[in-house]
Order: structure tokens, then C-alpha cells, then sequence
């Protein structure tokens, strides 16, 4: 008996939801590895003590221009050659990347294969979020984006956990956990290239290829001012987020100083509770805009909470680590909307400039966190560490919460259309 179309479709839809989620797993692993293990590899190959701060800085710097290039690089391919083009290629060199990081001793090495890795990680999430919005019906996707959030943030678990307690058995000569952890992602990134065999392409994109239209033009976005204004908004939106995790979690053994902490505070283990709460919190967030029928209601609550929560944290006077990881806990599941803001860009633009959208948007804001933290550095100076933690923070949310009133509300919009050039 032949089995019934509906049943294969909806088979292959939960199996490319699966590798989407795995893929974000492998992708936040990844991404996340160096700030989980920056002071103990800086430290492993020779750097000193007082320059780890600023060697560490600038690899995340060069990280995250990375992410910016590779974001229009594997947006514009996976808009002209295919979504599952971009995700076999993105792996790829991410993955030979972080073995090539396993091996580096030095500071310039160390930065030049960030960078190529964070060229390679660009493609990962925007690809894979495409795919799911255009596969799923537009009243069900963002169950299925969701789900992506929720299963790939656990990679930030799992990075933090290799590196902290090593594995039984060493892939590094000097048995460094650091340089486990990295090898551990290559392996990871090829596990996951096997996976995406099984993986088919997008039907929208199938049907906009045989269509005499621009695909991938990264400059359609700033030939109309209506879709220009609508990218930069995109954009906008995440930007707290990056913040939270890049500048007040990354550095918490320095605002654990300022703040006059008990213990040291272990950026590590920041991380790890961060990112439990951000699954968390996309779970909620998923919910509430499935419940709501609203992506923009969903943004507003959660902005707001964010800004809530890292008063929480930079109040917490002579915190303790117990005390510091409750309330990475707390901020992660209150800016827990990576995937819902993600969603609303791929839902804001038409099928032939989608992946490009998707792919460029969240990296974008990831790129951000370089003018970030060239402020943040500035205003340390003037301010302190706390006062200007605060002025970011503040900053950053009001630019956000105007920019999520400019977008049109998205759920449950047909998504098969074209963009005019």
C-alpha cells in the first residue's frame, strides 16, 4: 500500500524541524565556545593576565565581522542557489574551522580562525529558519520555529559543560579541555552535515526558481525606502539581546568586581544559565504569540522584561555565584525571543530576498555587538562599568521597542510572494 502524501509530507516536515533544531544546537555551540573558554585559552597560549580583557575583545570583534560578512555572503547564495546549498557549505567550513582552533597558539591565529569560523556559522541559523517558515502552514510555524529555539540553545549547555569538566578521553596532546571543546564542535558541525542529507528543499523556493525574477540581490533592500526602514528595524529589535549576552554575561567576572561580588564570577557558567533561560523563554515566547495571534504583543512584553532583569543584576550588590546564576537564569528566559524576532524578519519579506533577510538580520545584530562594545568600553571611562551597563541597556531597549511599533504585525501572512525590484 502506497503510503498517503500528507503522511510523507508531514514526516519530512518533522524530520527537517529536527536537523534545524540540531543544526542551531551545533550553530550556538559554536558561536558561544570562545566566550565559555576565552580566559582559559588566552591564558593557555601565552597571553597575560591583564591582556586577556582586550585580546578577548578583539577575537570576538573579528568573530562577529565574521558573522556579519558570511550573513550577506550565505543570504544571497541561499537565496539564488538554495536554502540547502547554504547549510552543507555554512557547516562545512565552520566546522574545519574549530578544529583548525584546537591547534592555534597564538593571538593572531586565534583571531584569524574566529573570524573564518564566524564567517561559517553566519549561514546555519538563517537558512534553517527559512526553510521551517516557508515548509510549515503559516498558522503552525511558529511552533515549529520554537522548537528550533528551544533544542538549539541547549548547544550552549553543551559547550560549557565540555569545557568545564573535559570528556573521558582527549582529543588534545596537553589534555586541555579548552582545545577538547573545540575539537568537539568540528565533530559536531560533520555529524550534522551527515543529517542534512535527508534534508529537501524549500516548495516556495522550488517555485520562485523557475521564475524570470531577482534572487538574492542584497541591494533590493536599500533601493526602496519602505523595505530599507523595514530591514533596519528588523535589526533593531535584537540588539538587546546580543547585549545581555555578549557584554553583561561574557564580562560577569568583571562586573562581578564592580559589583562587588563574593566570588568570582564564572562567565562560563553565565552562559550556560543564560542560555537555559533563553529556551525557556523561547518557549514562552513561542506560546504567547501562537496564544495571542501576535508576534508585535510577544516583542513588546519580553523587551520590557529584558530592560527589568538586568536591573536585577546590575542592583545585585556582593552577589554570590549562587545568587549570579539565578539571575542569568532570570535574564535569559526574559530576552528569550531570538527566534520569534527572527521569525518576524523572515515573515516581512517576499520569497526571492527571504534567506537573504533571515541570514543577514540575526547576524547583524550578533555583528553589533562590535559598535557595542566599542561604546560600552568608551562610556566605562567616563561613567564606570555599572552607571554605563545602564546607559546601554536603556539605550538599546527604547531604540528596540520604537522599532517593533514600525513593523507591520506578521502572523499567520502568506508567505508566498515576490518581492518587485
Amino acid at each position: 500500500m502506497t503510503e498517503p502524501s500528507s503522511a510523507r509530507t508531514n514526516r519530512n516536515v518533522i524530520f527537517l524541524v529536527i536537523v534545524a533544531s540540531l543544526g542551531y544546537f551545533v550553530d550556538i555551540y559554536d558561536l558561544l565556545i570562545f566566550s565559555i573558554v576565552r580566559k582559559a585559552s588566552l591564558l593557555g597560549i601565552g597571553v597575560k593576565p591583564a591582556d586577556v580583557l582586550g585580546d578577548g575583545l578583539s577575537i570576538i570583534n573579528w568573530q562577529m565581522f565574521g558573522l556579519l560578512l558570511g550573513g550577506v555572503l550565505w543570504g544571497v547564495l541561499g537565496d539564488k542557489l538554495g536554502r540547502i546549498k547554504v547549510l552543507f557549505g555554512s557547516i562545512l567550513l565552520y566546522s574545519i574551522a574549530n578544529f583548525a582552533n584546537g591547534f592555534v597558539h597564538s593571538v593572531d591565529t586565534y583571531i584569524l580562525v574566529r573570524f573564518i569560523a564566524g564567517v561559517g556559522l553566519a549561514g546555519e541559523l538563517g537558512a534553517g529558519i527559512t526553510l521551517v517558515t516557508e515548509t510549515m502552514s503559516k498558522e503552525k510555524r511558529g511552533y515549529g520555529t520554537m522548537i528550533v529555539a528551544v533544542v538549539g540553545l541547549f548547544g550552549a549547555a553543551a559547550a560549557n559543560l565540555v569545557a568545564k569538566h573535559g570528556l573521558p578521553f582527549h582529543f588534545s596532546a596537553d589534555h586541555a579541555n579548552w582545545r577538547d571543546a573545540y575539537f568537539v564542535g568540528g565533530c559536531l558541525g560533520i555529524i550534522l552535515l551527515l543529517l542534512r542529507l535527508g534534508t529537501f528543499e524549500s516548495g516556495m523556493f522550488k517555485n520562485m526558481e523557475r521564475k524570470e525574477v531577482s534572487k538574492g540581490n542584497f541591494f533590493t533592500l536599500f533601493t526602496s525606502w519602505g523595505r530599507f526602514k523595514k530591514y533596519i528595524y528588523c535589526i533593531l529589535i535584537g540588539a538587546p539581546l546580543w547585549y545581555v549576552v555578549g557584554v553583561l554575561v561574557t564580562l560577569s567576572p568583571e562586573f562581578g568586581k564592580a559589583l562587588g561580588a563574593k566570588d568570582v564570577l564564572s562567565a562560563g557558567d553565565g552562559i550556560y544559565y543564560t542560555y537555559l533561560g533563553i529556551a525557556l523563554g523561547g518557549i514562552f515566547a513561542g506560546l504567547i504569540s501562537q496564544i495571542t495571534k501576535s508576534r508585535k504583543l510577544t516583542m513588546f512584553i519580553f523587551l520590557v522584561a529584558s530592560a527589568i532583569s538586568v536591573v536585577v543584576y546590575l542592583t545585585a550588590k556582593g552577589l554570590n555565584s549562587e545568587q549570579f546564576i539565578w539571575i542569568c537564569l532570570f535574564m535569559g528566559t526574559c530576552v528569550g525571543y531570538w527566534t520569534t524576532f527572527i521569525t518576524i524578519a523572515a515573515e516581512q519579506f517576499g520569497t526571492n530576498i527571504r534567506a537573504t533577510v533571515t541570514t543577514t538580520v540575526p547576524n547583524f545584530v550578533r555583528g553589533s555587538l562590535i559598535p557595542i562594545n566599542i561604546i560600552f568600553v568608551a562610556l566605562t571611562k567616563g561613567y564606570g562599568m555599572i552607571n554605563a551597563a545602564y546607559i546601554m541597556m536603556g539605550a538599546l531597549t527604547l531604540i528596540s521597542l520604537f522599532a517593533v511599533s514600525q513593523v507591520k504585525e506578521s502572523f499567520g501572512k502568506d508567505l508566498n510572494y515576490l518581492e518587485e525590484n
